[in-house]
């Protein structure tokens, strides 16, 4: 079953610490979000294989945005 992760706050996108078809564990830095000058890690909230990432360095994103997939 795929597991969305999604931006707890708005911001931009700092930097992708991963990579689609990687392999994660619980709580590994996903993407760092930049927000009122703080840098904000993304952490997955389980184990699996990264199927999609959303976003890209740069961009924009809203609170609620699914940032990535993790399956």
């Amino acid at each position: 079953m795929a597991t969305e992760v999604e931006a707890q706050i708005a911001g931009n996108v700092w930097k992708i610490e991963t990579e689609v078809g990687a392999r994660v564990e619980e709580e590994d830095v996903l993407l760092i979000l930049e927000s009122m000058k703080m840098e904000i890690p993304v952490e997955a909230p389980c184990a699996g294989r990264v199927a999609e990432i959303r976003v890209g360095e740069g961009d924009s994103i809203e609170e609620g945005a699914i940032l990535a997939v993790i399956e």
